[in-house]
């Protein structure tokens, strides 16, 4: 995901402006209006604990072999993940050569528009070992102790509120990343006055998150993309589901949609737990389906959709409360 598009929607003066009918009049090439000027972003020095120190602690956990830190961040892989955009967006920030950027970095927080922090939070939730794993050590990456990722939160906000530019209007300028719904769960509260980069809404109040201030991003697509012929031909189910039948909240309409659809011609719909089998089938399922079913789960949305947009297969969304990626430039 590229910072430009990202950051230009959250300080758009032209976007609190109406000048036409047209919602999209703003991005016309006759449009009278000039270019918005660039969005300064102001990236903190966050210690290492809190971006490549996560992914470290992830790798460390999984293999007790690695040796960490590592002494080159360029050999650093961040694990496969649907919430990988917290990744992207950090490598596209502090990328050298940034020219014909909309997005200018700053070195002075005094000259910031906005200021990023760049915490991998999503990655954070899962990089608890299994069991206790020499090595991992929650202040300083090196010692014994369990990653525990609510003591990163709590680390990460007493290091946060000690910054003048924080104090100075209680982070309402500052960005946060916590695409994955539980992501920050524990200090939620205490970033709300920021602007927040997430999935969905599901999880969050309406005092902690609105679309007045903050972004819904795109997920991480998990299945391979289709590179076959477009069209229909070749596509022999109407439509595919694959996935966990029961689930709560809006997701309990998926049991309803496996009543009424599991016995239909041409509809392919499966329980299914995740697993590399699982997405072996649902890749062959998307690309040989014309529609792919996206039901809401425990939360409204899910990187279902984006496995289906990039397999050609065209998304049908039952979900109530789901929002779309910047569905305010984006004629979906």
């Amino acid at each position: 995901m590229h910072s430009s598009i990202l950051f230009l929607h959250l300080y758009n003066p032209l976007s609190f402006e109406s000048s036409s009918n047209s919602p999209f009049s703003i991005l016309s090439s006759s449009s009278s209006f000039n270019s918005p000027p660039p969005v300064k972003v102001y990236s903190y020095d966050l210690p290492r604990k809190f971006n490549y120190g996560v992914v470290e602690s992830y790798l460390k956990a999984r293999d007790p072999s690695i040796s960490i830190p590592f002494d080159d961040v360029s050999n650093l892989k961040y694990p496969g993940n649907q919430h990988s955009a917290e990744w992207w967006l950090f490598s596209d920030l502090i990328k050298e050569d940034r020219y014909g950027s909309t997005i200018v970095r700053v070195l002075d927080p005094e000259d910031a528009d906005l200021f990023y922090v760049a915490f991998f939070s999503s990655l954070s939730l899962v990089a608890n070992p299994i069991r206790p794993v020499s090595g991992v050590n929650v202040n300083s990456n090196v010692g014994g102790s369990v990653y525990i990722d609510e003591e990163m939160q709590q680390s990460l906000m007493e290091w946060l509120e000690e910054q003048i530019y924080w104090k100075r209007n209680n982070g309402w300028d500052h960005v946060f990343i916590c695409q994955d719904p539980n992501a920050l769960y524990k200090v939620i509260d205490r970033i709300k006055n920021g602007i927040l980069l997430v999935s969905d809404f599901g999880r969050l109040t309406r005092d902690q998150a609105s679309l007045v201030k903050d972004v819904i991003l795109p997920y991480s697509h998990r299945i391979n993309p289709f590179k076959g012929e477009t069209g229909v031909e070749g596509r022999n189910s109407l439509l595919f589901f694959m996935g966990n039948r029961y689930r709560k909240e809006g997701g309990k309409v998926r049991d309803l949609l496996f009543q009424v659809l599991e016995s239909e011609e041409d509809v392919i719909i499966k329980h299914g737990a995740q697993s590399r089998e699982s997405r072996r089938m649902a890749t062959q399922g998307m690309h040989s389906s014309k529609f792919c079913l996206h039901p809401a789960g425990d939360t409204p949305s899910a990187c279902r959709l984006f496995d289906a947009i990039v397999s050609l297969c065209i998304p049908v969304i039952v979900s109530d409360q789901i929002e779309l990626p910047f569905e305010d430039a984006i004629d979906y």
